[in-house]
């Protein structure tokens, strides 16, 4: 779980010397504010993910906690799969040790960093390839070795242009069925990695335009996200979270069944 958001500057002694704010600079805000007591929940009353976060030894893994139970809504039934995982960032090791843990011995799991010191993860809960989410030639090379994919987890640099890059090139070879989930994005709305609230850049507007191309038969403007075209079967939104369901998507057909009433 990345970023570290570092705080706002203090104000000025005369308010009013301060510069009026731009709406994308509104909201920025430090994690630290959001940190936890250091208490332990009942184990006895968590999920099995819940529960392998919260006994997590080893190589370190730092998660929000209401995420733990949304990875459990989506990834769940890949559970002792030979399910295809493509985690982007892989920071100190510990998110592959819990999706081996939670998905089983016979996952493909690879992460990729573009920080080199993540090699020597390599081999230990899951393949570990240096480079960047950004780099369309060195995403394919990992799903070509990875044989395909049906789960990507995007908790790599958090920019806006590098989600977004990542999602051209990735969700056309996700599988059908597949769960490409992009987390963190409360970074979106921050300068600094590429966003800002309501700027033009926050890649939250391409998700919310996506909204748009689903229901593209019920208005003129087309579809304006080629790499989603008619292959969203479900968008949804939690917080810092969104997550995509591939599904082909096909026209739209009702019918009516009984007799009326006389």
């Amino acid at each position: 779980m990345w970023p570290r958001k570092k705080p706002a500057p203090p104000a000025p002694a005369d308010p009013a010397a301060t510069p009026a704010q731009a709406p994308h600079e509104i909201g920025q805000r430090d994690i630290s504010d959001f940190g936890h007591d250091g208490s332990v929940p009942d184990l006895e009353a968590l999920s099995d993910l819940e529960r392998l976060f919260w006994t997590k030894t080893g190589a370190i893994i730092h998660k929000w906690h209401h995420y733990l139970p949304i990875y459990e809504r989506y990834f769940e039934r890949f559970r002792g799969s030979d399910v295809r995982m493509l985690e982007i960032g892989v920071f100190e090791g510990g998110s592959l040790d819990l999706w081996r843990d939670y998905l089983g011995a016979d996952a493909r799991i690879f992460g990729i960093d573009i920080n080199p010191d993540c090699a020597r993860f390599d081999g230990q809960s899951g393949q570990v390839r240096i480079g960047s989410q950004a780099d369309p030639d060195f995403l394919a090379s990992v799903v070509d070795e990875m044989g395909g994919i049906d789960i990507v987890l995007d908790d790599g640099s958090h920019r806006s242009d590098h989600i977004r890059e990542s999602l051209r090139v990735l969700y056309p070879r996700l599988s059908e069925g597949g769960v490409y989930m992009v987390e963190d994005l409360h970074a979106a709305y921050w300068t600094d990695y590429g966003g800002g609230y309501h700027a033009a850049s926050n890649v939250m507007n391409d998700f919310k335009t996506l909204i748009d191309d689903m229901h593209h038969w019920w208005h003129d403007e087309g579809q304006k996200l080629d790499h989603f075209r008619d292959s969203v079967g479900a968008l949804h939104f939690h917080d810092s979270i969104v997550v995509i369901e591939k599904e082909r998507q096909r026209r739209p057909v009702n019918s009516m069944q009984g007799e009326r009433a006389k």
